[in-house]
């Protein structure tokens, strides 16, 4: 799957950006985000592409994904999701949520957000910690230009983010996809986290603890690690 946003929309951390906090625009380092979306569709000739005005443009393939981690697109009062994995809890969140058997994990995650965007400031790390398998997701609100990104707390289902030359938050499974495109403004998605446009990164699983992006060595793929601080304290007991 592949999300492209603007930045005018989600800018992401400064982290990501570079170690300097600069965007380069070195062609052999770096592509624009309609050369990254150019080359996914190139690769995958049967995806899906939707573009959103000018604020994102998301799309999505069947092709050689995993049967335990299938992806699908759903859009819903102008809530636009990307999702790969599964939900173990699936059942008994449809019936917390009142939500009838026909409801898969895609539009589960749009009827969440939407449940806990309506009751600000309820905390959206609770959203999140009530999902309970292997996933990763990426939503686009329209109406109120948010963006909400999430991983399961094991990693099981890679996500990479960077910064494209023009500036442009990506999102992907494919981290040579967006490294091309990417440059070292590049990343894997930190487990056990979020991210939000109008409230930066987050741990849902350690909500008081900050997420902070760590320039890594020469020579690797990526150049942050987002880490969680203090992220290898026990979970304290309820």
């Amino acid at each position: 799957m592949l999300a492209i946003f603007n930045s005018a929309v989600a800018y992401g951390p400064e982290e990501l950006r570079s170690p300097t906090g600069e965007i380069s625009t070195s062609p052999d380092l770096k592509k624009s985000s309609s050369a990254l979306l150019s080359s996914f569709l190139d690769s995958f000739p049967q995806s899906i592409s939707v573009k959103m005005d000018e604020m994102a443009t998301m799309a999505f393939t069947h092709s050689n994904q995993s049967l335990l981690h299938p992806r699908s697109f759903a859009v819903k009062d102008d809530c636009f999701c990307l999702f790969e994995g599964t939900l173990e809890n699936l059942a008994s969140l449809r019936q917390e949520y009142g939500l009838s058997k026909c409801v898969n994990e895609v539009l589960f995650v749009i009827e969440a957000y939407r449940t806990f965007r309506d009751r600000a400031p309820y905390p959206a790390c609770k959203m999140v910690g009530h999902l309970e398998g292997q996933f990763a997701f990426v939503i686009l609100d329209r109406g109120t230009k948010t963006v909400f990104t999430a991983a399961d707390s094991n990693g099981k289902v890679p996500l990479y983010w960077g910064i494209t030359a023009d500036g442009c938050l990506s999102f992907s499974g494919d981290a040579e996809l967006l490294k091309a495109a990417c440059g070292k403004s590049l990343a894997s998605f930190p487990q056990g986290c979020f991210y939000s446009s109008a409230s930066g990164l987050r741990s849902y699983e350690y909500p008081k603890n900050k997420v902070m992006g760590i320039p890594t060595m020469d020579g690797e793929m990526c150049g942050t690690a987002f880490k969680v601080e203090h992220e290898n304290i026990s979970a304290p007991m309820v």
